[in-house]
């Protein structure tokens, strides 16, 4: 309060706070803010209810006390600096954050807790040498009492405590014997613990968990427990807190204060956190331009209860201004999740994914009782919500909220429940009636909780450093992930949390919401509010006007914008369009008419009706869908829904129809003014019904969706009157099919309406029609938080539209200090050069540079910096590429960032993609000519700046035709292409669609590692999550990286059994990729080290993981490679060799043996068998124990790591090296296997039986020469040690170290012992190669791993608590959750095959009907387990191709038919080709591809009549007959005609019982994955 004129400081009685005088002086009586407006009598003698007059009683409480949020806040800052703020921090200048970050910390230093802050500053270094828990019992034991700590240090006290409990906690958990061990030694501290403090401090030392139950007890924490606002807004400290300048991004001017764990990881994120919940010094809101220059919710709390203080007084004006103020604040929001970054080239900012897993093990609750660390502790989220009225909380997301929310600081408890339950702003709005109030609080629901706000932009950022960190170990979060979904995958389930919150916050406005919230982007939802358009004006000199300024009214809609932003429109089809499809239908006196609608068109009715502010929904007209439905261009969709109508008899349509790209050049009315005129009338009237309801009309007419242009004005009001855009009119020729020969030019929808043809009709129609409008905000589309960096716009045409709104916004604030504008802009001429006199007069004062590049004009403007003006000069024509080059100088130095000497600046690059091509090369030219030697490291400072998230792109085109007759892509091609490799290719799948993002991957705005872990693969379901789908920038960015079509499934001519092998297998192929996709992160990271510890192979812009301070980084390195290849090991590779490959195995198997011969014995390739003998081979045991090794030196206190430093590094790098080869050839393997089935779909077989045997036994040798792999991988890994004395620094050292421990383990000794006669040898040979195997005993394999395999339960709910133990608790060992739901799978998906085909099994089993005993079943087995083995092909080299055992194959035959050969005489069956085998001397060749080999296979197989075989004379033989006979009569076994004798006996079928008993006998083999 400032006191007026006549409020001298003399009048001010003495001894008297003057503040307090004077707030006490300008207070109002009650009945002056009550009874201000008392009705006029007339008004009065009309009332009903006279008691109404009079003001509720907790209003007048209310006045009487003031506003409860402000009453809340102003005894928070009365009581808190005396009180250590013990009820919480809240203060009107600095909201939930302490004033002073150093206070608390400095009051501790000052106490004999001195010790518990100056272990938590030495914490990293502990945690790099193993060495926490020794540190932390070492500590003496100092009570948290109030005589030895002061209430001004409660919280440093309670921060610092909390990470000693949790690290130390977290240490304990993963000591080195949590994944591969041997002989496991766990560590006993010997000092005092606190285990009678509660099951939170259990098993941690007193010195720690004494004075923290003491000083929780004091700060009102019933239980210890550290929080999320713990870790992260009272534990930084600030570098200069009297500065808002040059400080103005918080994220530079904070440094942890207590790091753990020390790392880049640890660091970024956590400031990213705490910068949003902010502090920055701001000077008092007065216009947009005087806004925080932050991303905090510093002044939300602040803007809330003066919010709350206008309802109260019924103030609508001051309302209206606090909600705007709040607005921008929650708008400004998401900006903190920039410095939370997935790049490894944006600095101090990247935050990869995979070490994120560590930090969610170390921010586990102490207990299960205890709350968890969780974001939904984040103070903004629950204020909101209660700000909002939010009604619901029912998802689970929801009621961990309101559980965290008794868990919060007094302070913030009261601060929200006075404002959720006192003066409820949205309820005071809703009853005024002021469009504008109704307007503005639109835009904050919005900008909260909205898709394109603070929650959209928060589950987008989760989601991606979530897929990542649950791709390398992260098994569970939050929302019940990995347990629920359907597909086990943890951040789509989380993503489905966050959706059902946020529907839950957006109901009370939105009504019930049947659609995802990412399925609203892109779509009319977007546009919330109802405009016309007040003027088109001519920008430049060109009299047809292809560029225009739009101007669209804005009066009384509430909305706000920033420089950037975009608005969204609804078009609405010209009339002439819609005179076209109303007279080809009929529908000439039917404008009128209501139609019957669909689901579709019922929700945008329905939110018609909520953009009017009624109650009702209004009834859809024919005009209304012809005006507002999608009408061009004609999409293959639209065409076949006609073609269908018509009955295909339309010729226009088959035309159409024919066309070799997508969409057509043309509208649904020329499609049907040339189909009405070759239909016969009947099917037409018929097609088109006009005597019923015309619900046929919106089905054929879908919605249209809204176009997006930038916004080109920038207004200082407090609620802009008007907004203009800058429309250049898309033109195409309208395509033959319907222009004949002649050339007809025609408009876009969305530019066509606002900018159309100076002739159109439209143009001289009167029409007062509303359009829809919405604003949208990208975020990486915006102006530097710091108005002093340099910017550069680089624009095409119409591009400068965006930038218009940028230099007048930054024009605007030069009183601020803002930094240097320069445009570079390139257009075809001088008549097309838009806002040449605004320009002018801006560079004839001295504010902007423009450099000009004109196309075809030799007519050049030059920018003259003396005279300060655009200088006429002729040159030869020029694209805006060749002017980047020749202002190269000042360009690189606006790319290059400070920390390379650079300017640091923010560069634009607005238009279409060629002139964003255009633009990327002239600036790639730019720096190689003026910084760097090579193009390579010209790409390395551009990707830097992307990194940083100073080159920002708006790149727009005119959706253009789609070639649909290319070579399409098959699924082993995509496969290919992961881009793990150094200079190797990165591509996805979109919607049948293959795209090479491999030169978009650094400047992609998520980060590089999202768009690695989907390579390879089809992500159109993570594409669609992320709302890619319906957004414009994106579609124009992919069509520039489109390759071609994926081949599309194959036509398998309903058979379902070769059907299901497909997707199995493609599934399987899927797995492999993911795997090796995923395992890249950290493979970068632990085969960077070099032997001597540096980083020379590191990937750009990683951390140093394996050493800190020049020493071994025991907490980081060392335990990142046991983690890791623990998992590996022990896990097995479970997606590639567990329950899929043993599925895969089952139904190959099932369908080999049933093809067989009837009597004949069928043969199999062992596979299960040999991946269970690689697994417990000598060389798996060997590499087990180096793996243990390494472990050991996780938890060992002894210092022996320091004599095996550089074994780590070269054991680790050799390691990796050869898992990323293993599954590189397993993936090889799977796409050989994947292309065998379009191969065999293609060769001339006579059934899809017999191309099932051929696929199958050529898919089976495929998964034997995976085994085989396996086994090479344990042997060659085996070769390699971790300890290596000569390596390290000190070989003689080294070499002493491990005697001694030779010494004391007792193996030095081994020669002194003397040989025992019957003793154990002390070597045991590797196991002999296992020979082929019957169908009873691969059946016996996968009934073990069935009953082996774990009891699947139903998921119960768990708590969140309950959610951060379990992934706190996990193994390393303990697979992923897509690779547990993958595996769950396989598993239900064996038994049911094994029950659905149980009849067929028994029949294929070699037990006789009468049953053996299971001691006749074990010595059959053991029988045939010392029969002498054949040694399959596929137990050769591990690289050798399947050429070999496709020419067995060939030559045993199985009785298979090929066209135009010679009778080769009959075959016993598919086994007798196993023992031509043996005859073969066939020499190991390459790999052949499926196509090629299973020509081969089909080109040297009998020849034979179809239907049987043939005697002498060329009828057929009797037993090809009864052949026959089966077949015709469905047989479940394959009807595959075999020339067998009359004679042979068929196997009898088996009792149940003995099957059973056959599947219980128990060989004992080391589990499968």
């Amino acid at each position: 309060m400032t006191s007026t004129g006549q409020d001298s400081p003399r009048q001010i009685p003495r001894g008297v706070d003057p503040e307090e005088w004077l707030r006490m002086r300008e207070r109002k009586s009650i009945n002056e803010l009550l009874y201000a407006n008392i009705p006029s009598v007339q008004d009065i003698s009309h009332m009903k209810n006279i008691d109404t007059l009079n003001a509720a009683e907790h209003d007048l409480l209310a006045v009487a006390l003031g506003a409860p949020a402000r009453q809340v806040m102003i005894r928070a800052e009365e009581i808190g600096p005396s009180t250590g703020w013990k009820d919480g921090y809240l203060s009107v200048e600095h909201g939930f954050c302490p004033p002073d970050y150093n206070e608390s910390p400095g009051a501790l230093a000052n106490s004999p807790g001195r010790i518990w802050a100056d272990l938590c500053e030495r914490m990293p270094g502990c945690v790099a040498r193993g060495r926490v828990r020794e540190s932390v019992a070492a500590l003496p034991i100092v009570s948290g009492t109030e005589d030895l700590i002061p209430d001004k240090a409660l919280w440093a006290a309670v921060v610092a405590l909390g990470m000693l409990c949790s690290i130390y906690r977290y240490e304990v958990k993963n000591d080195g014997n949590e994944g591969v061990t041997v002989n496991p030694k766990k560590y006993t501290p010997s000092c005092e613990m606190g285990d009678d403090l509660g099951e939170e401090l259990v098993g941690i030392p007193r010195s720690i968990a004494l004075p923290y139950w003491q000083v929780s007890r004091r700060l009102g924490r019933s239980i210890p427990h550290l929080t999320f606002f713990d870790q992260s807004s009272f534990n930084m400290k600030i570098r200069d807190p009297t500065s808002t300048y040059p400080y103005i991004g918080r994220f530079d001017n904070m440094d942890m204060r207590w790091p753990v764990f020390g790392e880049r990881t640890e660091i970024a994120f956590q400031k990213g956190c705490a910068d949003t919940s902010g502090r920055c010094r701001v000077p008092a809101f007065k216009t947009q331009t005087d806004l925080p220059p932050s991303a905090s919710f510093q002044h939300g709390p602040d803007a809330i209860a003066s919010c709350q203080e206008h309802v109260m007084n019924r103030n609508i004006e001051g309302l209206l201004r606090e909600m705007v103020r709040l607005k921008e604040i929650l708008e400004r929001m998401p900006n903190a999740f920039h410095s939370i970054n997935t790049n490894p080239n944006s600095g101090d900012n990247y935050v990869p994914g995979h070490q994120w897993v560590r930090w969610g093990k170390f921010s586990a609750p102490l207990s299960k009782r205890c709350p968890a660390s969780s974001g939904l502790q984040f103070p903004p989220f629950l204020v909101m919500d209660a700000f909002l009225g939010r009604k619901k909380y029912d998802s689970f997301l929801g009621a961990e909220g309101l559980h965290l929310r008794a868990w919060l600081p007094s302070n913030v408890r009261a601060f929200i429940a006075a404002i959720e339950y006192h003066y409820r702003i949205p309820e005071f709005v809703k009853q005024s009636g002021d469009h504008r109030l109704m307007g503005v609080m639109d835009g904050i629901v919005e900008a909260y909780t909205g898709e394109r706000g603070f929650m959209g932009t928060h589950r987008y950022k989760v989601f991606g450093i979530l897929e990542i960190a649950s791709k390398t170990g992260r098994t569970e979060t939050n929302g019940l992930s990995g347990s629920s979904d359907p597909n086990g995958k943890a951040w789509e389930e989380t993503h489905k949390q966050f959706s059902e919150s946020m529907k839950e916050r957006l109901e009370p406005f939105r009504g019930n919401i049947t659609v995802e919230p990412n399925e609203m982007r892109g779509t009319f939802e977007e546009c919330r509010y109802r405009s016309r358009v007040l003027n088109r004006s001519f920008v430049d000199a060109d009299p047809n006007r292809s560029i225009a300024m739009v101007t669209l009214d804005l009066q009384n809609t509430g909305i706000t914008f920033q420089p950037g932003d975009r608005l969204a429109v609804m078009p609405l089809n010209t009339w002439g369009e819609c005179a076209k499809v109303a007279a080809a239908l009929g529908l000439a006196d039917y404008l009128d008419h209501p139609v019957a609608l669909n689901t579709k068109w019922q929700r945008f009715a329905q939110h018609l009706g909520a953009v009017s502010r009624t109650s009702t929904t209004p009834q859809l007209a024919v005009k209304d869908i012809l005006r507002r439905g999608h009408l061009a261009p004609i999409t293959k969709e639209l065409a076949l829904k006609i073609h269908d109508l018509l009955r295909a008899s339309s010729s226009t349509v088959v035309k159409v129809l024919a066309t070799d790209e997508w969409p057509i050049r043309g509208s649904l009315g020329d499609l049907l003014q040339g189909a009405v005129t070759d239909t016969n009338p009947h099917i037409w009237d018929k097609a088109f019904d006009l005597t019923g309801d015309l619900a046929w009309l919106a089905d054929l007419i879908s919605v249209e969706i809204p176009r997006t242009y930038s916004i080109s004005s920038h207004s200082q009001e407090l609620l802009p009157s008007t907004v203009d855009l800058t429309i250049s009119r898309a033109e195409y020729q309208l395509c033959a099919t319907f222009a004949g020969d002649q050339k007809i030019t025609c408009a876009g929808v969305g530019s066509g309406f606002l900018n159309p043809f100076l002739s159109s009709e439209d143009v001289m129609i009167e029409t007062d029609e509303e359009v829809l409008i919405g604003v949208s905000r990208p975020l990486n589309f915006q102006l530097p938080i710091d108005r002093a960096a340099p910017c550069a716009f680089f624009a095409g045409g119409s591009g400068i539209a965006p930038f218009r709104s940028f230099w007048q916004s930054r024009l605007a604030s030069r009183n601020n200090g803002a930094g240097r504008d320069i445009l570079y802009l390139g257009v075809q001429s001088r008549e097309r050069f838009c806002y040449e006199e605004e320009l002018r007069e801006y560079i004839d004062a001295g504010l902007m540079e423009v450099h000009l590049a004109f196309s075809r004009d030799s007519r050049g403007l030059v920018y003259d910096r003396r005279t300060r003006d655009l200088v006429e000069r002729e040159m030869p024509p020029r694209y805006i590429d060749a002017l980047i080059v020749e202002q190269g100088a000042a360009i690189s130095e606006l790319v290059m960032s400070k920390k390379q000497g650079g300017l640091g600046g923010y560069l634009y690059v607005c238009g279409s993609v060629a002139v964003f091509d255009s633009v990327m090369n002239g600036i790639r030219k730019a720096i190689y000519n003026y910084c760097s030697a090579t193009m390579e490291s010209s790409e390395t400072i551009i990707n830097k700046a992307f990194a940083e998230r100073r080159f920002m792109l708006d790149v727009f085109m005119t959706p253009k035709p789609l070639p649909c007759n290319l070579p399409t892509i098959p699924l082993s091609q995509l496969a290919r292409h992961t881009g793990h490799r150094p200079d190797s290719r990165m591509w996805i799948g979109v919607h049948g669609s293959v795209y090479d993002v491999t030169d978009f991957c650094p400047m992609h705005p998520g980060g590089t590692f999202i768009i690695k872990s989907n390579a390879g693969v089809d992500c159109s379901k993570s594409f669609d999550n992320l709302a890619h789908t319906n957004n414009p920038e994106v579609s124009s960015l992919l069509t520039k990286y489109f390759v071609g079509q994926l081949t599309p499934k194959p036509d398998f001519h309903a058979c379902p059994e070769l059907s299901g092998l497909y997707d199995l297998w493609a599934a399987y192929l899927r797995g492999t990729v993911e795997t090796l996709v995923a395992h890249q992160f950290e493979m970068y990271e632990i085969m960077g080290a070099s032997d001597d510890g540096t980083s020379e192979r590191y990937l750009r812009g990683s951390e140093n993981v394996w050493s800190r301070e020049n020493l071994v980084n025991i907490g980081l390195g060392v335990r990142m490679f046991y983690d890791y290849q623990s998992r590996l090991l022990q896990g097995g590779f479970a997606a590639l060799f567990g329950p899929k490959l043993q599925e895969l195995v089952l139904k190959l198997s099932f369908t080999l043996a049933d093809a067989a011969a009837t009597g004949a014995e069928m043969r199999l390739p062992d596979v299960l068998g040999a991946i269970a003998r690689a697994k417990t081979s000598p060389d798996a045991v060997a590499t087990s124990r180096e793996v243990a090794l390494v472990g050991q030196f996780v938890g060992d206190n002894s210092g022996n790591v320091r004599f095996a430093e550089r074994g780590i590094f070269n054991y680790a790098a050799k390691s990796v090296a050869l898992d990323i080869e293993l599954l590189e050839d397993i993936r090889e393997e799977a796409c050989h296997g994947m292309d065998a089935f379009g191969s065999a779909m293609a060769m001339d077989a006579h059934s899809d039986e017999q191309r099932a045997v051929v696929l199958a036994t050529f898919l089976m040798q495929t998964l034997e020469r995976m085994a085989k792999r396996l086994e090479v991988f344990y042997a060659k890994l085996a070769q390699h040690k971790v300890y290596q004395p000569a390596l390290e620094r000190n070989p003689a050292r080294a070499r002493w170290n491990l005697v001694r421990r030779r010494m004391r383990d007792g193996s030095f000794f081994i020669l002194t012992q003397r040989t025992v006669l019957g003793a154990a040898p002390a070597f045991v040979p590797a196991h002999t190669r296992g020979a082929d195997v019957d169908f009873d005993a691969v059946m016996a394999r996968i009934q073990a791993s069935i009953h082996s395999a774990p009891k699947l339960r139903p998921a119960a709910p768990r708590s969140l608590n309950a959610m951060h133990l379990a992934r706190a608790s996990t193994p390393p060992a303990e697979t992923n959750a897509v690779t547990t739901h993958g595996n769950n799978s396989a598993m239900r998906a064996m038994s049911s095959f094994i029950d659905a085909n149980m009849r067929s099994i028994r029949r294929l089993s070699k037990v006789p009907p009468g049953g053996f005993s299971f001691e006749q079943i074990r010595d059959a087995v053991e029988r045939d387990r010392e029969r002498p083995p054949t040694p399959p092909s596929s137990q050769g080299s591990p690289r050798l191709g399947p050429r070999a055992d496709l020419e067995r194959m060939m030559r045993g035959g199985g009785g298979l038919n090929a066209r135009g050969g010679a009778d080769r005489g009959g075959v016993s069956g598919l086994a007798g080709g196993r023992h031509d085998a043996l005859e073969m001397a066939s020499p190991p060749t390459p790999p052949l591809d499926a196509a090629t080999a299973l020509g081969v296979m089909m080109g040297k197989l009998n020849v034979r009549a179809r239907g049987g075989s043939v005697d002498g004379r060329g009828l057929p033989s009797p037993a090809a007959s009864v052949a026959g006979e089966r077949m015709r009569a469905g047989s479940v076994r394959s009807a595959i005609p075999v020339a067998v004798a009359a004679h042979q006996a068929r196997l009898s079928t088996t009792s149940l019982r003995s099957f059973k008993l056959g599947a219980e006998r128990g060989l004992k083999v080391a589990p499968t994955f």
